[in-house]
């Protein structure tokens, strides 16, 4: 149901405040891989949209890692009213989605830690894997054991850098429980969370019961709704632009302001295929032994009021699909539920 909960006539919550206190909007550059842009050409289409906040949640727009000319792209993206979040990719060296293309995992996250920095981003954003880590040996408690080990490795890196450690439930790897010990066992000091909502709702959870456990460790954030409907064998999940699918964002960014101050809004849509979670299969459960049943019920309930929609038409080019999907999500932030101090 698109833009559920969302009532016409009424104000939301932060249309009320002040510019100075509403949350900053910004987009997460994976919302628009087709482009292939570059850091500077993101940040003139930031400047373009007139967002808050720029999330370069990859190293592959940089097309140097040397200080100075990451100084650089911070003074552009200054000069635009622009605050960059950094991020990359697995740091656990076992997971099935970890790559040496930045060494090994300490060395990437030393990168990562040394040009968030120089970037100016308070964070620096990193993935445990993907679903397929809770089918490999000793489970996703083993790989949050070596995912820690590796945060712990570069604690005093982070420290004295400023920078926290923003490990995202990403892809079917973590539920919000499961990321919630991975940050406890590491330590709250210098680790912290990237909360995905469309990621929550492929570990069958409802977004907002994730962001209730998830919203006190939370630092960043890769936001997108989801239209979620049942089937046969369980639920579908589809991701969407933001205000057509069935998450109500207007409760979900009143949580969000009271949960997580200060953190920024980024879009993240990827947007016009179907994910089946066949939870009526019994090896469905192989993957899932710790599942909390009260957290299975609460995403049960909201898949009982979606509806289904359309895959991506595959006549639209990818680039004109993405730059619509993640234009149409800022104009909802902005108009219908206020965010950004530039709305």
């Amino acid at each position: 149901m698109a833009g559920a909960g969302l009532v016409l006539g009424q104000p939301s919550f932060s249309q009320t405040q002040t510019a100075e206190k509403r949350i900053k909007l910004g987009f997460d550059n994976f919302a628009v891989r087709a482009m292939k842009w570059k850091a500077p050409e993101l940040i003139d289409y930031a400047a373009q949209l007139k967002t808050d906040s720029l999330f370069i949640s990859d190293l592959g727009p940089f097309e140097k890692f040397d200080d100075g000319y990451l100084k650089e792209i911070k003074a552009k993206a200054a000069d635009k009213g622009l605050q960059i979040h950094l991020g990359s990719w697995s740091i656990c060296p076992t997971s099935r989605a970890f790559r040496k293309d930045w060494g090994t995992a300490e060395e990437h996250l030393t990168l990562g830690i040394r040009m968030a920095k120089a970037l100016g981003s308070p964070v620096f954003r990193v993935i445990l894997g993907n679903g397929d880590d809770r089918k490999s040996e000793g489970g996703i408690e083993a790989r949050i054991t070596d995912t820690v080990k590796v945060c712990k490795a570069c604690r005093s890196r982070a420290l004295d850098a400023g920078v926290k450690i923003a490990v995202e439930n990403h892809a079917g790897d973590m539920q919000a429980w499961e990321l919630v010990t991975l940050i406890l066992a590491a330590g709250q000091d210098y680790v912290g969370a990237n909360i995905d909502s469309g990621n929550a709702a492929w570990t069958f959870e409802d977004p907002l019961e994730n962001l209730e456990i998830l919203g006190p460790y939370v630092v960043t954030s890769s936001l997108r709704d989801s239209a979620i409907w049942e089937t046969p064998n369980g639920a579908t999940v589809q991701w969407t632009a933001m205000g057509e699918g069935t998450v109500d964002f207007k409760a979900y960014m009143k949580r969000f302001a009271e949960l997580c101050p200060g953190v920024p809004v980024h879009i993240e849509t990827i947007s016009g295929f179907p994910r089946e979670l066949p939870y009526f299969r019994k090896d469905f459960w192989n993957a899932w032994p710790k599942a909390r049943a009260q957290d299975f019920a609460k995403f049960v309930a909201l898949a009982k009021h979606g509806k289904p929609i359309p895959r991506k038409p595959a006549d639209i080019p990818e680039a004109d699909y993405q730059k619509g999907e993640i234009e149409r999500s800022v104009k909802y932030c902005k108009e219908t539920l206020g965010l950004g101090p530039k709305a």
